[in-house]
């Protein structure tokens, strides 16, 4: 018997096996949950493939987050397929190539306005798709990388983590009265697509491993997984608008 017997939940960002979301999807199965997996533009056939690779195949959605039609299908899709929804992943960024290196003066804000709607406002996006097929509470949980200081060729996905965190706390305190909880996973670095979209990312790779007091493997997203399917059970009724680390220890380190 899983935490998530019963559970029915829909998981974003599966792009390959290697993605967070993919150990999310993984064990979420394992522990008993039926998915709904989402993917978006030339990635959706990725995601097809890739669902194919879980215990169990799952029904993938097609979901961009900017278009309000495909968010009002989804939800209809999900309505129809599974009646209710008691969780929600979000493991959804994107930041143009200039808002990410060094230079943080490169980008204007047409540059990079669509990186902060993907990366935070895309949050209550999902709110907004999961919320009202959840009419006895439930758990959003996203996925997140420490936007309290700033971090080499993060850049602008820096500013946009920020934004998704303070969204984190306002979407807690409005659907809070539907007993939907949601909360952050603070991940360390992992060696997934998007990590490698990261100039500089071997920066991060280097450093971790030497100051988590728990060692740091950047191969190994099963801390993360068992985290997020911890949130998304019933085993954390009363945590809302929280900000978990899984990242070692580091983020407790000083210099």
């Amino acid at each position: 018997m899983g935490i998530l017997d019963g559970k029915k939940l829909l998981i974003t960002g599966v792009l390959t096996d290697a993605s967070l979301a993919f150990g999310v999807a993984r064990l979420a199965q394992e522990e008993g949950a039926e998915i709904v997996l989402t993917g978006a533009g030339r990635g959706l056939r990725l995601t097809e493939r890739t669902a194919r690779k879980l215990p169990t195949a799952p029904m993938v959605l097609e979901l961009d987050v900017t278009d309000p039609a495909q968010v009002a299908s989804v939800r209809e899709a999900l309505g129809e397929q599974l009646g209710t929804v008691d969780g929600a992943l979000h493991a959804i960024g994107f930041m143009p190539e200039i808002g990410l290196g060094e230079d943080f003066m490169a980008a204007q804000w047409d540059d990079i306005a669509v990186g902060f709607q993907i990366s935070a406002y895309s949050l209550k996006t999902i709110g907004e798709v999961v919320a009202p097929l959840m009419p006895d509470g439930g758990s959003i949980v996203g996925l997140d990388f420490d936007a309290r200081m700033a971090w080499p060729a993060y850049n602008w996905m820096g500013v946009a983590k920020a934004g998704l965190e303070a969204a984190c706390r306002y979407l807690a305190k409005a659907l809070g009265p539907q007993r939907i909880r949601v909360n952050l996973v603070a991940a360390g670095p992992i060696r997934t697509i998007a990590a490698k979209s990261i100039p500089g990312f071997k920066e991060f790779e280097d450093a971790w491993d030497g100051r988590a007091p728990l060692g740091w493997d950047v191969n190994d997203s099963e801390g993360v997984a068992r985290s997020c399917v911890a949130l998304l059970s019933d085993w954390f009724p009363q945590t809302t608008g929280e900000l978990i680390h899984v990242d070692g220890g580091f983020h407790a380190m000083g210099v």
